[in-house]
């Protein structure tokens, strides 16, 4: 993990929370270990937004609006995923076996996850600057150089519809999993009829990737 702290600039005092921020719960069960990444998952979900609403505020002149969209953007599951891609935090993640069956989705929201565990891990070692100093060393390049992770497909969908006056409902088909590791399948229909799927461990980009699917569908 040493490439990891070289990368970052930071020199820990408390390894046993970066290996707890790089452990599933399905390791942390198999192993016996008292805890997961989840709950510092919990703590870091806040200090990202934080950090990332914090320099909106500081360096965008939009409103109120406009900044709750392109913060979403840079908080998404798509984004921390790409975050942790890029410091290659996927090396480091201890899954238990039958965690390692899982599909990609689940996958990708593990690697989503540890991003957000491990700045929560930097908070608790090193306090909020060094924190802050990360967390902006990593996704400011991707604000600036307007990279765009999240679309609002939902508002897309309903604008797309409008016209015809048609009706637009999200209905939640599946949900399964473990509390603190759920799955939703989620559809959208339009007028009644199914126009997209969408998969997710949130409600809420379930609801994103079937809207996404049903522009799809609706373009071609």
């Amino acid at each position: 993990m040493n490439k990891l702290f070289e990368k970052i600039n930071i020199k820990p005092k408390n390894l046993i929370l970066y290996e707890r921020a790089f452990s599933h719960s399905s390791y942390a069960n198999e192993h016996s270990e008292e805890q997961s990444y989840e709950r510092l998952e919990f703590l870091g979900d806040a200090i990202v937004d934080l950090v990332v609403a914090d320099y909106l505020y500081e360096n965008f002149k939009e409103d109120e609006g406009e900044m709750t969209k392109v913060r979403a953007s840079y908080v998404c599951e798509n984004a921390l995923y790409e975050y942790s891609l890029a410091l290659g935090l996927n090396h480091y993640i201890k899954l238990g076996h039958g965690e390692t069956d899982k599909d990609d989705s689940s996958r990708k929201a593990i690697i989503a996850d540890v991003f957000e565990a491990l700045v929560a891990a930097i908070y608790l070692d090193l306090g909020f600057a060094t924190a802050r100093r990360v967390v902006l060393n990593i996704v400011t390049p991707y604000i600036n150089n307007n990279i765009i992770f999240f679309s609002d497909y939902k508002s897309a969908l309903q604008e797309a519809v409008q016209t015809e006056k048609r009706s637009v409902q999200y209905v939640l088909i599946k949900e399964e999993g473990p509390s603190h590791s759920k799955q939703f399948t989620i559809e959208v229909r339009v007028n009644g009829i199914c126009y997209g799927t969408g998969v997710a461990t949130s409600k809420k980009d379930a609801e994103q990737n079937a809207a996404k699917e049903a522009l799809d569908k609706l373009a071609n």
